[in-house]
C-alpha cells in the first residue's frame, strides 16, 4: 500500500490516540530516546465528552510534564463545594503528598496542547488516523493498518500503547473485553453561562432529582472554567443487573433549572453530550507481548467519581516506563495496574454499586452530608487522593478495605 513520503512507516513506540492517556505516554516515551508516532482518528484540536476538572492527582502529573505554569494561567480551585439534603459544605483538597489545588481546562484546549507537549518532546503526530486492523506475527503486535482520507496506509512498531479511550475500537481488535456486572455510568455534559465562572471551589450536587422529583443515583457537578462559563454535567450509576434508566441530557435540563438561580445560569447548555464510563478496571485481556492498553480503553476510570484524566496521565506515564526499561508487558503490565490500582478500584466499584440504590443513597445521603469529617474523609477516598506515598491511618483504612474487597470479588480488576 501507498502512503504519503512525510507520514512514518515505522517506529519504536506506535501510542493510538491522542488523548491524555496517550499523549502523556508518547511524551514519556520520547523523552526517553524512543522513537515514538502518536496516531489518531480525529484532526485537533478536537471535543471530548468530559468534565474538565483536574483534581490535585491530575495536577500532580501535570506538573512532572512541566505545565505547572500553563495550568496556574487557567482557572484554579480550593476544593469541592458538595451540596445535598439540604447540606452544603466546604471540603479543601486535603494536600498531604499530592498538591493542594485543582483546576478545569476544557479538553478542546487540555487535549491539544497535552498533543503539542508530546510533539515538543520528539513524538510524530499523525492525525486523520483510524486503526482498523492488526497484523501480528504470532502473538505480537506487527503493525496497524490505518484508514484516512487518502486511503489505507500502515505502521510498523515494535511496541503498541493503545489509548483510544472507553469504547476502545483498536482494543476491541485485541481482545479487549468489557465486564458490566460491576458498576459504570452514565455521564453528561455541557457549557453554559455563569456568574459564577471565576468560583474558586467546584461544585457537586449529591443529591439528583430528575423531572418528577425521584432521586436518582448520582451527582450533578458545576466545574467553573474561568471564561464566563462553566462546565456542568450529570452522571448516574448502573450495572448489568441495574441498568440506568435515566435519559441524561433531558436530566442535565433539569439539574440546570433546579440550580439555575444559584449559580447564576443563563442562556441555553451548550454541546451537550453523553457518554457510558466502563470504570474500575472492568475489562480483560490489557495487553500482549508488546502492547498494552491505558486510561480508558483499560477501565481505568474511578467508581465513585467518573474522574479518568488523572489515570490517564499516570498509566501513560508508567507503560513507557516499562517500554524504556525493556521489561515487557503482558502479564507485567495488567500486574502493574492491579498493584497501583486493584485495591482501590474493588472497594470503590463495591460501594458505587451500593449507591446505585436510590433508597439506600436517601437513607445514607443526609446522615453523610451532616459530618465534616465524615465528608472530608469521603473526598479523599472518593476522589482517588490517597497515594502510594500516604501512610496515615485513612489511606491504611483505605488499603485494608481494598483488599478485603479484593480477596471477595469474583472478577477482580484487569482480569
Amino acid at each position: 500500500m501507498t502512503q504519503p513520503a512525510s507520514r512514518p512507516t515505522s517506529t519504536d513506540v506506535l501510542v493510538v490516540g491522542a488523548g491524555p492517556a496517550g499523549s502523556a505516554a508518547a511524551a514519556w516515551a520520547a523523552r526517553s530516546g524512543l522513537d515514538v508516532v502518536l496516531a489518531d482518528a480525529a484532526t485537533f484540536p478536537r471535543d471530548k465528552t468530559c468534565g474538565d476538572g483536574l483534581t490535585p492527582r491530575a495536577i500532580g502529573e501535570m506538573q512532572r510534564l512541566g505545565l505547572e505554569d500553563w495550568l496556574r494561567s487557567h482557572t484554579v480551585n480550593q476544593g469541592l463545594r458538595a451540596h445535598g439534603f439540604g447540606q452544603t459544605l466546604l471540603l479543601p483538597w486535603p494536600g498531604g503528598s499530592l498538591p493542594d489545588w485543582g483546576s478545569a481546562v476544557a479538553r478542546t484546549e487540555l487535549d491539544d496542547h497535552l498533543r503539542t507537549v508530546a510533539i515538543e518532546s520528539g513524538a510524530t503526530a499523525v492525525d486523520d488516523a483510524r486503526a482498523v486492523a492488526v497484523r501480528r506475527q504470532g502473538e505480537r503486535v506487527a503493525a496497524i493498518e490505518f484508514r484516512g482520507a487518502d486511503g489505507p496506509f500502515e505502521i510498523a512498531c515494535q511496541w503498541l500503547v493503545v489509548a483510544d479511550g472507553v469504547r476502545s475500537p483498536l482494543g476491541k481488535l485485541l481482545g479487549r473485553e468489557w465486564h458490566r456486572d460491576t458498576v459504570y455510568a452514565v455521564a453528561g455534559r455541557s457549557y453554559v453561562d455563569s456568574d459564577m465562572s471565576d468560583d474558586p471551589w467546584i461544585s457537586s450536587h449529591l443529591e439528583l432529582r430528575d423531572e418528577q422529583g425521584d432521586l436518582v443515583p448520582g451527582y450533578g457537578w458545576i466545574f467553573p472554567l474561568g471564561d464566563g462559563s462553566v462546565n456542568l454535567g450529570a452522571g448516574t450509576l448502573a450495572t448489568s443487573r441495574r441498568p440506568a434508566e435515566v435519559a441524561i441530557k433531558p436530566l442535565m435540563q433539569t439539574y440546570a433549572n433546579a440550580i439555575g438561580k444559584d449559580f447564576g445560569l443563563s442562556g441555553e447548555l451548550r454541546m451537550p453530550t453523553s457518554a457510558l464510563l466502563p470504570m474500575g478496571g472492568a475489562v480483560s485481556n490489557v495487553a500482549g507481548p508488546n502492547w498494552a492498553l491505558i486510561g480508558d480503553a483499560a477501565a481505568c476510570v474511578n467508581p465513585l467519581n467518573g474522574e479518568g484524566i488523572d489515570y490517564g496521565l499516570e498509566t501513560g506515564r508508567f507503560v513507557a516506563e516499562h517500554i524504556a526499561s525493556g521489561a515487557g508487558l503482558g502479564e507485567a503490565w495488567r500486574a502493574t495496574l492491579v498493584e497501583h490500582y486493584g485495591e482501590a478500584f474493588s472497594i470503590a466499584r463495591r460501594l458505587a454499586g451500593i449507591a446505585t440504590q436510590p433508597k439506600v443513597v436517601a437513607a445514607l445521603g443526609p446522615a453523610g452530608m451532616r459530618s465534616d469529617w465524615l465528608m472530608t474523609l469521603a473526598l479523599r477516598w472518593m476522589g482517588n487522593l490517597v497515594d502510594d506515598a500516604d501512610r496515615d491511618r485513612a489511606a491504611r483504612v483505605w488499603r485494608w478495605a481494598g483488599r478485603r474487597s479484593m480477596a471477595r470479588d469474583a472478577r477482580p480488576p484487569f482480569a
